[in-house]
């Protein structure tokens, strides 16, 4: 996108949703991609001079969300994927492998990917085997990356260039699926991750439009800042291209992991304190467990139904009906992470999904404090929480932590928590109330491209929480619309550090803005996923309207 010259702009003529207590007036004064003023229409346009008018025609104006957590390169190449969204079956999503190859007409031993395939969503909730892998792409090598992100497939073809065969030993907290000595082409978590970074890139003019269409993705509903939750080595050549060639028109906060976190410093030094050219890396990234809806999420209680529906027949228990999920990190791994955040004073996120991964975070930023007093203060995040106990929330919050909520979860795949987890305990998912009453920060996000990043999708959720099903998931978690729009504007500016500049309507903080068709707060709670984005202003520059 060209980025235009930054201007003078009235906006008016309709309602001003500033996330501050004070009222806005009547009409906002932009100026120089800043917001210079608020008050009297008349006055503001009067003293404005030639300043550009925008008339809001009687819609909202409001501040642009901030993504919470997801990871924006994983966006940019889903643009260039097979999507296998909407698959119910096996033979569906054979289907549309196969019709995407016939439309694309990769040449032979090219590697094609799919996204969005979710075998939840199958009436017999099992994978696609090896020879259904095999059959839809036989002279390609294909990689399936399930929806959760923590599962993929790989067919035959694959396998063998990536070097894996019968005999490859599972990393500690992955696995590598077999059955009777033979691969099923199933992965999960460290082992997915390990041969995930070998599937080849696409090349740099795909990248370059697929970087352009992953911004205006973003922007169309809202958000106009954006996160690359899991940075690691293979992509600072992407961040390169990025930088070299001027390509980012929204601020992208990156979080490596810490091994990369250290080569991203000495390489870009300027984007380690401020956004340069659109790009700052915010801090550290870690994972200590998997998904819930993937049976690989770290819980203090077994699943319901054991290993069933993993893909792979090896339970880490010896009982296969006390299967719990697993962790992914060790104490000491957590430690030394804590440690280089603290050297570094730097934040450090932490995806943590069940409540046995939350409890090992939780433990380890008490046995940090020990050490590196204050830590704490650098504002330290737990990614997902979506089943964080109740009991372990009081201990989050007198360690500082921020809890960014995947509360989607509810809708998404609420009915797939029942079945593993029971509706008690699936009530309890994205525990957003319970948590605010204890005084944590709480911030939502969409994880994209695991789902699109609709924030008002996402505050529907959390103020309705409702499955798919129509089942009312934990009615005692719900919140009111401002505290879910809040947890995406404000607050979510306050976990990136950046709530002096972003988040709310004030004078001096950044012109980044949106035109809604409705104003969220005077809504039905039922059409708060209907809200439209009309306009989307980064620093006081239109980069979307619909």
């Amino acid at each position: 996108m060209e980025k235009e010259k930054k201007s003078r702009i009235v906006f008016y003529n309709g309602e001003i949703l500033t996330m501050e207590k004070r009222s806005a007036g009547t009409a906002v004064l932009v100026e120089n991609g800043k917001i210079r003023a608020l008050g009297d229409a008349g006055e503001l346009l009067e003293a404005a001079g030639d300043a550009a008018r925008v008339d809001l025609e009687g819609n909202t104006l409001m501040p642009a969300f901030v993504d919470a957590h997801s990871h924006f390169t994983q966006v940019a190449f889903s643009t260039l994927q097979a999507s296998l969204e909407g698959a119910g079956s096996r033979e569906e999503a054979v289907g549309k492998l196969q019709a995407f190859l016939r439309t694309a007409r990769p040449p032979k031993g090219a590697w094609v990917l799919a996204r969005d395939y979710d075998h939840t969503a199958f009436p017999d909730g099992r994978h696609l085997t090896l020879a259904e892998l095999d059959g839809a792409a036989p002279e390609n090598p294909l990689f399936v990356q399930h929806k959760s992100g923590h599962i993929g497939l790989f067919n035959s073809l694959a396998l063998k260039l990536l070097g894996v065969r019968p005999d490859t030993p599972s990393p500690e907290g992955g696995r590598i699926g077999k059955e009777d000595g033979r691969l099923t082409g199933y992965m999960e978590e460290n082992a997915l991750f390990a041969f995930q970074k070998r599937v080849p890139m696409p090349g740099p003019e795909e990248l370059e439009g697929a970087f352009e269409k992953a911004q205006k993705l973003y922007a169309s509903f809202g958000i106009t800042t954006v996160q690359d939750g899991m940075a690691v080595k293979e992509m600072l050549p992407l961040y390169d291209m990025l930088l070299g060639k001027d390509l980012l028109w929204l601020d992208l906060a990156a979080y490596p992991d810490p091994e990369t976190y250290a080569l991203a410093k000495r390489a870009y030094p300027g984007c380690m304190e401020t956004y340069w050219k659109g790009l700052r890396f915010g801090g550290m990234k870690i994972f200590l467990d998997g998904s819930p809806q993937g049976r690989t999420a770290w819980m203090r209680t077994p699943y319901l139904g054991g290993t069933e529906d993993r893909g792979a027949k090896e339970a880490r228990s010896e009982n296969a009906k006390e299967y719990c999920g697993y962790g992914t990190m060790t104490d000491e791994n957590v430690l030394e992470a804590m440690g280089e955040a603290a050297r570094e004073e730097t934040q450090l996120l932490a995806h943590c999904n069940g409540d046995a991964a939350a409890e090992q975070y939780l433990r380890c930023l008490e046995r940090a404090e020990e050490d590196w007093p204050g830590l704490g203060g650098l504002r330290p995040v737990l990614i997902h929480g979506q089943l964080i106990g109740r009991d372990q929330l009081p201990r989050a919050a007198r360690l500082g932590v921020i809890l960014s909520l995947f509360v989607a979860h509810v809708y998404h795949w609420g009915d797939v928590h029942i079945r593993n987890f029971g509706l008690e305990r699936a009530c309890k998912i994205s525990p957003a109330a319970s948590a605010l009453r204890c005084g944590i920060p709480v911030t939502f996000h969409q994880d994209a491209p695991v789902i699109l990043p609709d924030m008002f999708e996402t505050i529907w959720c959390a103020v309705r929480r409702l499955t798919k099903q129509g089942v009312l998931l934990g009615g005692e978690e719900r919140i009111s619309p401002a505290q879910a729009l809040r947890a995406v504007t404000i607050n979510a500016a306050y976990q990136y550090g950046e709530e002096k500049r972003k988040g709310s309507i004030v004078p001096g903080k950044q012109a980044d803005l949106i035109v809604t068709d409705k104003n969220p707060l005077k809504a039905p709670a039922k059409e708060l996923r209907n809200i439209q984005v009309l306009r989307t202003y980064k620093e006081g520059v239109c980069v979307y309207s619909r």
